[in-house]
């Protein structure tokens, strides 16, 4: 198998769900860093319109979401287990509760003008930052900080009662809720700590922190973009003959189609469809760089559309 190449910045949260992953099951890595705001001329080049971070990379495979990406993990090293047997379905939907209501209110709490400016201190640096996370969201309106730091307060109390009896949130052992309810506490107690004191309240919540934090990140390698876009051009995409075809829309492999986020990083990447699976879409496209590549997209949380034009 080619190398496994995540493609992430230092301070993102959703990095380090994938990073602390890596590390707990023990997988050698290669480390490429991409910008925090747009352009990404690299990142598209492999992913074609995609613009959230992490995305993986695996040959000409590029793998988008991390839902996705811990499914690969999982498949690629099955011990530790994200998705123990005895409570798969709900480590699941606590990590998407994780990854999308906890995750909102802890950024909206977090960047407060207080918080904005510890990490931006250069006005003009915080306002292209705010612009660029508007076009992301498509300039919905934010979620208020009083709103936020309310629910934010009353989410790690509910996390910390979690934790009474059990040194994880579903058990003796980190599952993908534990990872996916840590990185947006992450970010407010390491990427912002003048706004950790909201934590302190629960110390139950802290003492699981430390246990997660100490997992670590495994053992990685940097690698420039230029070398990764290179990996993907003198690889050939898996195989996708043995997928499953479960059709929900009336669009036949072989289609030109476009997918984006249902939302926050809305931006398309279109392609000829190649496979879609109960839980997944692939799509085939040409870029002069990256060369042949398939970009994998999870289903929940995306939209799939017949491309326009």
């Amino acid at each position: 198998m080619s190398e496994l190449i995540l493609h992430h910045y230092p301070t993102s949260p959703f990095s380090e769900k994938i990073r602390l992953i890596l590390g707990a099951k023990k997988l050698d890595w290669h480390s490429v860093h991409i910008p925090m705001l747009m352009p990404k001329p690299d990142a598209i080049a492999l992913t074609g319109g995609y613009r959230r971070t992490p995305f993986m990379q695996i040959g000409a495979d590029i793998y988008c979401d991390t839902a996705l990406i811990c499914d690969v993990l999982e498949h690629m090293a099955p011990e530790p287990a994200l998705y123990p047997e005895s409570h798969k379905g709900l480590a699941r939907v606590l990590a998407q509760w994780g990854d999308t209501t906890l995750f909102m209110a802890a950024m909206a709490y977090n960047f407060q003008p207080k918080g904005a400016l510890s990490i931006f201190p250069d006005p003009e640096q915080l306002k292209l930052f705010g612009q660029d996370r508007a076009a992301m969201r498509n300039n919905a309106p934010r979620f208020p900080a009083p709103d936020a730091t309310a629910a934010y307060k009353s989410y790690l109390r509910r996390i910390a009662n979690m934790l009474e009896a059990q040194p994880y949130l579903l058990g003796e052992s980190p599952c993908i809720a534990d990872y996916a309810v840590y990185h947006p506490l992450w970010f407010s107690r390491t990427r912002m700590p003048i706004m950790a004191d909201i934590l302190n309240a629960t110390p139950q919540v802290l003492a699981w922190m430390d246990r997660m934090a100490a997992i670590g990140h495994g053992t990685s390698v940097k690698m420039t973009a230029e070398e990764a876009i290179e990996v993907a051009n003198a690889a050939t995409p898996q195989d996708l003959g043995h997928e499953a075809f479960q059709d929900e829309h009336g669009i036949a492999l072989g289609s030109q189609v476009a997918i984006a986020a249902e939302s926050f990083g809305l931006e398309p990447t279109t392609g000829e469809l190649v496979a879609a699976t109960r839980t997944r879409y692939t799509l085939r496209r040409e870029d002069e760089r990256a060369g042949t590549v398939h970009v994998h997209f999870p289903r929940i949380g995306f939209i799939l559309k017949k491309a326009e034009g």
